[in-house]
């Protein structure tokens, strides 16, 4: 009688004449995780009742019952009250068993014209759509964060690195912007991929479509599954459509690229702060102390959002390995899809929470930023451009300047602490507007095209976001 009953578990229990041993149930089962996409797996179910009734396939009074049932499903899960079955492998039998019981025979007549290969390919990509709005808006804080920041530090001096080295003087805000641009892509990246998402599987049953005179449009449009013209996007392939996870590949790739973006801008918090640069400090609760050395204020926020971006970039090369290997069409490795997306989803979108609170606690240390600007030799170029202009060739400037800055390193100061008669004997053409090239604030200022770092250009950048994102 035991066997009996656990072969009827199983949605294929009358071809099998052994019940499944506990441990390949154990090994086999999802339902402990995939149960988060349980309002998905009731709203792709509902809307395929609906269009099952008003094809004529199912009748009124059974869409009226499915919808009863999966309205008390719906309060028992969100109550804690619905009892979870390892027997029953994942969340679309737990969810149809429990419907057959509450409502009878119509819950039995739900899955017609459906298989569980087009019904979890459509839950997960209604999932997904759902937290990739999310991560948009996580998006959006974040740059505004950022932007906010920036607002506080359009006259900010900071020197600007190539190869980790002093380049140029920008100004701190125009460094803040150049992640909002970074972050904007990923937005964008995430609203290509969201469309790509929004296309529905159901219909194509286990992989061939179905006899069943279903309306795929009808289910698509109920599920919000339209392009922005409003027209119904369905899968066209039905081999394709169940066994496709190009959508989870390819979010997996833009949340590993927006990852990329935190991991650098960790790294130079991580920078700044140190006691060798000096630049910023974070506020205390994003940081920790030391178990042995009471001087410490480690970064740990940073550093840990470095460490994973390591962890989104490897579930995004195991999807990609799950799936290169696959024949059409569905296959029980696809199982393995779903543990690395829901860890992608909820690594990134707490990475983004923590970081938008995290910027707005930076403290500046302007000095400090200031004072290494004047320590690279941050105006050199500015020398060899102010040569240009009074008719040297460039890379006659070049040369010029390169002495100019080997004198002053001997002489231990910067270029604008040049006497203008020592200038003069590199070229002849220096005169005393030079100091105003020279100088830091003239720097950032004479850079005031389109992208440059000039306070005014800046400012307009800073406006411009905030009108982009509202």
């Amino acid at each position: 009688m035991t066997n009996q009953l656990d072969k009827k578990s199983q949605a294929w229990s009358a071809l099998f004449s052994e019940p499944m041993s506990e441990l390949v149930k154990r090994y086999t089962s999802s339902v402990f995780f995939d149960k988060r996409l349980w309002q998905a797996d009731i709203a792709g179910s509902l809307a395929h009742a609906d269009m099952l009734a008003h094809q004529g396939i199912i009748s009124a009074q059974d869409l009226a019952d499915i919808e009863r049932g999966m309205a008390r499903i719906t309060v028992e899960i969100e109550t804690g009250t619905f009892e979870w079955k390892l027997d029953l492998e994942d969340v679309h039998l737990n969810i149809e068993a429990r419907l057959t019981q509450l409502v009878g025979i119509a819950g039995k007549r739900l899955h017609t014209g459906r298989s569980r290969n087009d019904q979890v390919a459509t839950d997960v990509r209604l999932w997904l759509r759902g937290e990739i709005d999310l991560i948009g808006e996580l998006l959006v804080g974040l740059q505004k964060a950022l932007i906010e920041a920036a607002a506080d530090h359009t006259e900010t001096i900071l020197p600007g690195f190539t190869h980790l080295q002093v380049a140029q003087p920008v100004s701190f805000a125009h460094h803040l912007l150049a992640y909002v641009e970074m972050f904007a892509r990923d937005a964008e990246r995430m609203a290509d991929v969201r469309r790509r998402t929004n296309r529905l599987p159901l219909g194509s049953a286990a992989l061939a479509g179905t006899g069943y005179p279903l309306d795929r449009e009808r289910v698509a449009r109920a599920l919000g599954m339209v392009d922005a013209q409003g027209v119904a996007q369905v899968c066209h392939n039905s081999l394709d459509a169940v066994s496709d996870r190009d959508f989870a590949m390819e979010f997996a790739a833009a949340a590993s690229i927006c990852m990329v973006h935190i991991s650098r801008l960790s790294e130079e918090l991580i920078i700044w702060m140190s006691q060798n640069f000096g630049f910023i400090q974070l506020a205390d609760r994003f940081t920790t102390g030391s178990s042995i050395m009471p001087q410490k204020k480690n970064p740990d926020v940073p550093e840990l959002a470095r460490g994973k971006t390591g962890r989104v970039v490897g579930h995004l090369m195991g999807l990609i390995t799950l799936m290169k290997g696959q024949p059409l069409a569905y296959n029980k490795d696809n199982q393995e899809d779903k543990e690395p997306l829901f860890d992608t989803v909820d690594t990134l979108k707490d990475t983004l929470r923590i970081f938008a609170e995290m910027i707005g606690g930076i403290t500046v240390n302007a000095s400090a930023m200031q004072a290494a600007a004047r320590r690279g030799y941050a105006t050199a170029t500015d020398l060899a451009d102010y040569l240009v202009k009074k008719g040297l060739p460039f890379r006659d400037a070049h040369e010029v300047v390169a002495h100019a800055v080997k004198t002053a390193q001997n002489l231990g100061v910067d270029l604008s602490e040049l006497p203008l008669a020592t200038l003069q004997t590199f070229n002849p053409a220096v005169q005393a507007d030079v100091f105003d090239v020279l100088s830091l604030k003239g720097s950032l200022a004479a850079r005031n095209t389109l992208g440059g770092t000039a306070p005014a250009r800046v400012r307009a950048e800073i406006e411009r976001h905030r009108a982009r994102l509202g």
